[in-house]
């Protein structure tokens, strides 16, 4: 694909997935992804001429200028948006598939200190909502989905949605018919039915409260026991719960 048939169909890609986006002139005047985007094709190219320095100064220009840190070396695919994108960190060794979305926080970072992979590897159509970690030279696979502030330090099959701290998978997705089949979920079953067992117990020593006060015994006031008073939250049924799925519609402004 030439330069500038990439260039068409990295604001193509903006255009197509972000509602605000009024047209082409919009996006290339006031889109800091885009200008990161394409001041990254320049300094990948003079990275990979090996290039001394100039490189690394363009990239911390470009964050100067735009929020987003993208090292040089860092391989990205076609049609890339990065929406918002205020303090995006990408590192070295990352590699991006193509029609991917990144939002506002993501850190594509390592924790290795030698000079290998340490930096993810993204599929195509992969989707990072706002404020994502994604750690260590991890593979991601086509059509995931990682939610927003997601810790994410092992591999993600194709098509699942990850949540939480770690990140854990929670569901797949169907890309074809857009169906969704959820995963059972053993902690949060393990906690919501210690939650239901704490509140049988309480209404059992509420009745035997009850009974005492009828037989004219006076019991302990609960208002002086402060480890009485506490307050049983409300949890909402597992179907009704959000997997916070890392969507443009849902966390793009």
């Amino acid at each position: 694909m030439s330069l500038l048939k990439s260039i068409k169909r990295d604001i193509d890609a903006i255009r197509e997935r972000d509602p605000a986006a009024r047209n082409a002139l919009e996006v290339i005047l006031a889109y800091p992804g885009f200008h990161a985007r394409e001041a990254h094709r320049f300094a990948h190219a003079l990275y990979r001429r090996r290039v001394p320095v100039l490189p690394r100064v363009i990239s911390h220009l470009t964050r100067f200028f735009t929020g987003i840190e993208i090292h040089p070396g860092a391989r990205i695919g076609e049609g890339l948006f990065i929406d918002h994108g205020m303090g995006v960190v990408i590192g070295e060794t990352a590699e991006i598939g193509d029609d991917c979305n990144i939002l506002q926080g993501v850190t594509l970072g390592g924790t290795s200190m030698k000079r290998t992979k340490r930096h993810p590897t993204l599929g195509n159509r992969v989707t990072v909502g706002a404020g994502a970690k994604l750690i260590g030279a991890i593979e991601v696979g086509d059509n995931a989905r990682i939610g927003a502030g997601s810790v994410v330090v092992t591999n993600v099959p194709p098509n699942a949605t990850v949540v939480g701290v770690p990140g854990h998978v929670v569901s797949f997705h169907d890309p074809g018919t857009d169906t969704i089949t959820r995963l059972p979920d053993p902690e949060w079953d393990r906690i919501d039915a210690l939650e239901r067992y704490i509140e049988r117990l309480d209404r059992r020593v509420r009745a035997l409260q009850t009974q005492l006060e009828a037989l004219g015994a006076r019991p302990e006031d609960e208002e002086d026991d402060p480890e009485a008073s506490h307050v049983h939250r409300s949890r909402a049924p597992r179907s009704q719960r959000g997997t916070a799925l890392a969507s443009s519609e849902a966390v793009g402004g």
